[in-house]
């Protein structure tokens, strides 16, 4: 009997499966079975607007008719700066749609970094979400060689724009509407089809670029077929076929995790992204739309947690005492299901915290807004235990997540049932680990990047021997194929008496402290440790309330001798932790916070540690005198 021949769009969500579909081929398909079904929702004027399937990908083929006529087209690059909206959805998917690749700026960065990365991709388009990232795209042209290739300025909201006379610059409402004149006429949405049918799944989709903590940030080059076998790798770990899925995108879309965990899964698994009006209110957009699965940094978790306890603190006295009575009995069974046996708790235990849910904790969760989360997770670096102990507490399993841009965002998770403190879990299915002799993580696989742009020497570095050479420092549990990230290689101190020590276990147990933002160590070369030290604003101003002590702004308050005793007991707790020579001996409170703008931390906050060295210099001397202060470049 003769096979019947599958049709192209019935069989996009197997192809996804056999890697052979890609991003702009899954929105046709998505828009093509079911075109009335809910995909994103985005709030205005505190209405949240719904958009369906069709609408998305009439958005994108109007867009990318609209740059087709501006002779963009396959191997062009259109940069994206702006918080996460539905349009730079449309301009991500446009581009990759006739053929290009879509390359995200944080709208956090200054003119320079902008300048560097736009012209570094040589686009031909920028996309900007407002007149701010407007404003550097034109000091950018303006100065220091400005940038050669760019030849159209796209901008989303232009409120405050009317005089601009910017030959280049177009309302994306004017260029939609031109790519809506384009579409009605014949054979446009043939043309389209075909250059969908066309794409290869491995050529780029997006390039992302490093966060560029010891350099100039590098731009990885993400295929279709990469991207989309992440999200597949993911869907099947947490069981995301068949479940409404929901999303809040609210971290940088340039960012390759948010991209996977919103753009590219709601692809692949039909879920709907719903976009926070910004990070202030993540908090009230959690509450507003329960998402079912969610991806929050540490910072944000931590946030989430803190905020909850000041609120029970704040709470009729009756109601504390219930609380902390509840969360004591919540973090005792927390911690037996934290060991990472995947041996289930005992009927007497999940009884209790069946009580704990229904009496105490299901009302705290739905007024969270995690009610319904199935898959909570973590990216980025470790959670506090502290914080993954609360929220298994009060009924949440905030699962670890680990991946680099150069893998898609994702090579180790915790599987569910097995949270191990610490711990990111084993690889996902089609990736291999071994530890090199120093003990950095290798890597290989189907989701590993396909090189730097422009860049063939840092390629070649990057996958020496046909492995992913990460730069982080692990352990690696042979049994599980756990792995616990030690490190970055590159931060790896060395004492004057030659002593190396891991930064980072001890910058995350000063950071355990609810007390402490930021904790950068020092000692490399030196005769002995110390630490420059954040304080958190939030806790440390209501700690100082508490006790009657005025402040007029963060640099007051970190300057109060009350304020670098409570530090000094954090310092201390965590010494009692370590070995001697692993003793933080003297610190200094930072008066000032950390800002990207300042280039102390990269738009991920991540610390630039030769920047704040730099920076803080007058500090440093202060702890190790002008003769030992290390001199840095």
């Amino acid at each position: 009997m003769k096979q019947r021949k599958r049709h192209p769009i019935a069989s996009l969500a197997l192809q996804a499966r056999e890697g052979s579909a890609t991003l702009p081929a899954l929105l046709r398909y998505r828009a093509t079975m079911e075109p009335e079904r809910l995909a994103l929702r985005h709030k205005e004027r505190g209405v949240w607007n719904p958009i369906t399937w069709s609408d998305y990908y009439r958005r994108v083929s109007e867009l990318a008719l609209f740059l087709e006529s501006r002779g963009i087209g396959a191997g062009d690059a259109v940069a994206i700066v702006g918080d996460g909206t539905p349009s730079w959805f449309y301009s991500d998917l446009a581009i990759q749609t006739i053929g290009g690749v879509s390359v995200g700026v944080y709208p956090t960065n200054p003119w320079p970094e902008l300048q560097y990365i736009v012209r570094h991709c040589r686009a031909r388009v920028v996309v900007c979400g407002d007149q701010e990232q407007v404003d550097k795209v034109l000091d950018a042209m303006r100065e220091d060689g400005g940038l050669p290739a760019l030849e159209l300025i796209l901008v989303v909201d232009a409120k405050g724009m009317l005089h601009y006379e910017e030959p280049n610059l177009v309302r994306l409402t004017d260029a939609l509407q031109e790519g809506a004149r384009l579409a009605s006429q014949a054979g446009a949405s043939e043309r389209l089809g075909r250059c969908i049918e066309t794409l290869r799944p491995e050529q780029d989709a997006i390039i992302v670029y490093t966060s560029g903590t010891t350099g100039m940030p590098k731009g990885a080059r993400i295929s279709h077929r990469s991207i989309l076998t992440a999200s597949l790798r993911l869907g099947e770990v947490y069981g995301f076929e068949g479940r409404a899925l929901s999303a809040l995108c609210y971290l940088p879309l340039c960012h390759v995790a948010e991209r996977l965990f919103s753009t590219v899964t709601q692809l692949v698994w039909n879920g709907v992204v719903n976009f926070a009006e910004s990070i202030e209110t993540v908090g009230t957009d959690l509450r507003e739309t329960a998402p079912t699965y969610f991806l929050g940094v540490p910072r944000i978790w931590e946030k989430i947690q803190r905020d909850t306890q000041i609120a029970a603190r704040e709470a009729h006295p009756l109601a504390r005492a219930a609380f902390r009575f509840a969360l004591r009995q919540g973090e005792r069974l927390a911690t037996s299901a934290l060991g990472g046996d995947p041996v289930p708790l005992s009927v007497w235990h999940r009884l209790q915290e069946r009580l704990l849910h229904v009496l105490f904790f299901g009302n705290l969760l739905a007024g969270l807004g995690l009610d319904r989360m199935f898959f909570a997770a973590a990216g980025g670096a470790p959670v506090p235990e502290h914080t993954t102990r609360f929220f298994r507490a009060i009924g949440l399993q905030v699962h670890e997540v680990y991946g680099m841009t150069e893998t898609c965002g994702l090579i180790n998770v915790q599987r569910p049932g097995a949270l191990r403190v610490g711990w990111a879990g084993p690889p996902v299915q089609g990736i291999e680990e071994r530890l090199g002799a120093d003990g950095e993580l290798l890597v290989r696989g189907d989701m590993v990047f396909s090189g730097y742009l422009h860049d063939e020497l840092a390629t070649r570095a990057a996958m020496e021997g046909g492995w992913l050479h990460t730069g982080d420092i692990a352990e690696r549990d042979d049994a599980t194929g756990d792995i616990r990230i030690v490190d970055r290689k590159k931060s790896i101190l060395i004492t004057s008496a030659g002593k190396n020590i891991t930064p980072s276990l001890i910058e995350n147990a000063l950071k355990e402290s609810t007390y402490v933002e930021e904790a950068i160590l020092l000692g490399d070369g030196r005769h002995f440790l110390a630490a420059l030290i954040q304080i958190d604003l939030v806790t440390v101003g209501q700690w100082a309330q508490e006790r009657g002590l005025a402040y007029t702004n963060y640099a007051h308050l970190a300057g109060l001798q009350e304020v670098y005793d409570l530090v000094d007991s954090q310092v201390q707790a965590v010494n009692a932790r370590f070995a001697r020579v692993e003793n933080v001996r003297k610190f200094v409170v930072l008066r000032k916070q950390l800002d990207h703008d300042d280039g102390e931390v990269t738009a991920t906050m991540k610390v630039r540690r030769n920047a704040v060295e730099r920076k803080f210099r007058s500090e440093i001397e202060s702890i190790y005198g002008p003769d030992a202060l290390k001199e840095v470049t």
